[in-house]
């Protein structure tokens, strides 16, 4: 791609109404939220479910729910990716259960959570194997650069049935107070680190926009939003999602680079 896809993650499965009032948490939130962050040049949204009590959530019928509403508002001018994230709720089998019965457009996987030993490695492929068959873009989580070798040995095994394999780093954890560093890319993007087709970045705290910014400028993709971060580059607080998607695409534009409508990323990211 010669342009950058500015995905928007504006929820996660931990913050609510308590830690910022503009979470969105319902399907019609979710909606309003998707139509704004359009607006300020996202291309994709990265969306969770809850319960009723807000707490985080893998169930089929909540994920259609939420993707109806959010096609109702901006149709098909944004990926809409769903989550697998266990947040230490789900079992594999779970993950890769919603996945399915979903079958959603796209769906991000925490390679670490999906397969935590060899035993489940069989049915991680046969998953891939299924998104691979049904269309269904994956994007696989790397909290870290063992992650990443884990990731080119199951490639290297014929595990991995795309050839363009969309990747996620993720600089830092989510604890509290935790700011990233765009320094803590390096690892990553190391000479010797595996290379990855098409990668995106996300990170945590103030410095969210100078890390996906650096991100951009080697060649990643970024994204932003409320489950990894509320602040803006000076410090302050953002009132919505958008304002942190539109200071990343003035990060952007800024240094000479476009930002990719969801079309563009469908065309970057088929296998």
């Amino acid at each position: 791609m010669t342009s950058v896809a500015l995905a928007v993650a504006p929820n996660g499965g931990r913050k609510v109404k308590a830690d910022h009032p503009a979470v969105p948490l319902t399907p019609a939130e979710l909606a309003v939220t998707a139509a704004r962050c359009l607006e300020a040049g996202a291309s994709m949204i990265h969306a969770h479910v809850r319960a009723s009590d807000g707490t985080h959530l893998l169930d089929a019928g909540a994920y259609l729910s939420a993707i109806s509403a959010i096609r109702g508002a901006v149709g098909d001018r944004l990926v809409i990716q769903i989550t697998s994230e266990a947040l230490g709720r789900y079992a594999p089998a779970q993950q890769r259960a919603v996945i399915r019965d979903v079958r959603p457009e796209a769906a991000s996987l925490a390679l670490r959570e999906l397969v935590p030993d060899a035993s489940e490695e069989g049915a991680f492929a046969e998953l891939l194997g299924w998104m691979k068959r049904e269309a269904v873009t994956p994007q696989i989580i790397l909290y870290d650069i063992e992650d990443a070798l884990h990731l080119v040995d199951f490639r290297k095994r014929g595990l991995v049935p795309f050839e363009r394999l969309p990747v996620l780093f993720v600089l830092g954890r989510y604890t509290t107070g935790q700011t990233s560093n765009p320094r803590d890319l390096l690892p990553f993007i190391d000479a010797a680190a595996p290379v990855f087709e098409h990668w995106s970045v996300c990170a945590f705290g103030a410095q969210e926009i100078a890390c996906v910014t650096t991100a951009a400028l080697l060649g990643g993709h970024v994204r932003v939003g409320f489950e990894n971060n509320e602040l803006l580059p000076d410090g302050s607080r953002a009132q919505g999602n958008e304002d942190l998607v539109a200071a990343a695409r003035r990060a952007i534009e800024a240094v000479g680079l476009t930002h990719a409508t969801a079309d563009d990323l469908r065309a970057a990211t088929a296998n």
